[in-house]
């Protein structure tokens, strides 16, 4: 059976403290496998992939996942450290927040719920589907290979739905609730660095907004239209009674503010794709009130494009000192976990799960998207040493910009050099092989594989 390579093992060796000694064997066992695997990520199909399959003992290797003992809050921790090390000194800690859904079905699957499939839905119609809940945490990170940043997920928790909890006779908590405790888990982490939360508008309320505020972060989110702002209390005069105001007189509202020709000059973006679009901006500095809660100074961006092709969006940032066409920018970045999403569906086998265990279930999925993590952290360190290897077709063009795809095959590559190839074939075999064939023909195994 092929081993990890020195250098592969050099950036997985920090999560060796979590586990057992013999855990520790099966975690590496089954890393090599879900990376060389193709298709479904199930314990058996790795299992075959490295050969394993006539292993008599092979129920260990499910109870990696159902007995074990080792945390996955742990693991989080040690892979975000990973995560900070590859980010560039003058780019900022940006974390973006956003839920999934996983469909499985199956009497024994507690935490499952009904939920609206937001690939199958649309606009005009909705589509619900039997699945779990997956609250997920990613480090935006700029990378050689791509003129995008990408989303590498650390944090991931289960979400069980509100009749899961109902019939566990435990108390249910909201995406919010499980949000605000991951952002302080996090800031727990990070004493001494400051975060950037950036999350969709389900994520833009008052209580997040509060908290980020009470941790030394910054949010960004989404901010609706119609949305309650109020200018700053003025000074109480001299010998007036009564409780201090908390916040001062009404200001217009967003959407009247849309349709005022009130904009700045047309201002170059940085949107979707890594791409400059042209768009107007407007921004101001206020208070965000709502009856029973708090108010928060916000900085409000209102983003219009110029030819008024599409309606107008709001946003916010609880950092004041912060430029109105950053704070677009940053949340223009958060759509690289959706990129993620996807990529763990296609490439890792994200929803080919079969475990129906309750701890096998928690510690599954987010597996699977700390595979992602890793398989970037791995390629970012051997693209130091061996030379990434872009597909390109003649109908999809990449000028050097490589995809996820290209980077698992590049580590599938890798692994295949120098633990499978060189150990399984013999000394007279590989002499026979031209040396400029060797590249090749590993190459075409790593796409193989």
């Amino acid at each position: 059976m092929p081993t990890l390579p020195k250098k592969i093992l050099a950036v997985v060796l920090p999560f060796s403290t979590i586990f057992h000694k013999k855990t520790w064997e099966i975690a590496k066992i089954l890393l090599l496998g879900g990376i060389l695997c193709k298709g479904s990520r199930t314990i058996t199909a790795i299992l075959r992939t490295l050969g394993l399959g006539s292993i008599k003992r092979f129920e260990k290797f499910h109870r990696f996942l159902n007995r074990a003992c080792w945390s996955t809050r742990n693991a989080s921790k040690i892979l975000l450290r990973l995560i900070i090390t590859i980010l560039p000194r003058d780019w900022p800690l940006i974390i973006a927040v956003d839920d999934t859904l996983e469909r499985r079905k199956g009497k024994k699957i507690k935490a499952k719920g009904s939920y609206r499939d937001p690939i199958r839905s649309s606009m005009g119609q909705i589509v619900k589907c039997f699945g779990i809940r997956w609250l997920c945490m990613a480090a935006i990170v700029p990378l050689p290979w791509s003129k995008r940043p990408w989303a590498l997920p650390f944090f991931t928790v289960l979400v069980p739905s509100k009749e899961a909890n109902e019939k566990a006779k435990k108390r249910h908590k909201t995406i919010l609730d499980f949000t605000l405790q991951m952002v302080k888990q996090v800031s727990r982490w990070l004493t001494h660095q400051r975060l950037v939360l950036v999350g969709d508008g389900c994520f833009g309320c008052h209580q997040l907004g509060q908290t980020c505020i009470d941790l030394g972060c910054a949010l960004i989110s989404r901010l609706r239209l119609n949305a309650q702002l109020y200018g700053f209390p003025s000074k109480p005069a001299a010998g007036q009674r009564g409780r201090k105001r908390i916040i001062g007189k009404r200001l217009p509202l967003l959407k009247t503010l849309a349709i005022q020709d009130n904009y700045v000059a047309v201002t170059e973006v940085k949107w979707y794709g890594g791409e400059t679009k042209e768009m107007q901006l407007l921004s101001g500095v206020c208070l965000w009130y709502d009856s029973g809660v708090t108010p928060i100074p916000v900085k409000w961006v209102l983003v219009i494009s110029p030819n008024q092709t599409k309606r107008a969006e709001a946003f916010f940032s609880t950092d004041l000192a912060m430029e109105p066409k950053r704070i677009v920018e940053i949340f223009v970045m958060r759509w690289n976990i959706e990129v993620t999403f996807q990529e763990s569906r296609q490439h890792l086998g994200f929803e080919t799960q079969r475990q129906w265990t309750d701890k096998a279930i928690a510690r599954s999925s987010p597996m699977i998207f700390a595979l992602y993590s890793i398989v970037v952290l791995i390629a970012s360190e051997l693209k130091q040493t061996y030379n990434l290897i872009v597909q390109d077709t003649s109908w999809y063009v990449k000028n050097n910009t490589a995809s996820f795809s290209d980077i698992l095959i590049f580590v599938k590559h890798v692994i295949l050099q120098e633990s499978y190839f060189y150990r399984s074939w013999s000394t007279s075999k590989v002499v026979k092989i031209q040396r400029h064939n060797w590249e090749e023909l590993i190459y075409q195994l790593a796409l193989a594989a």
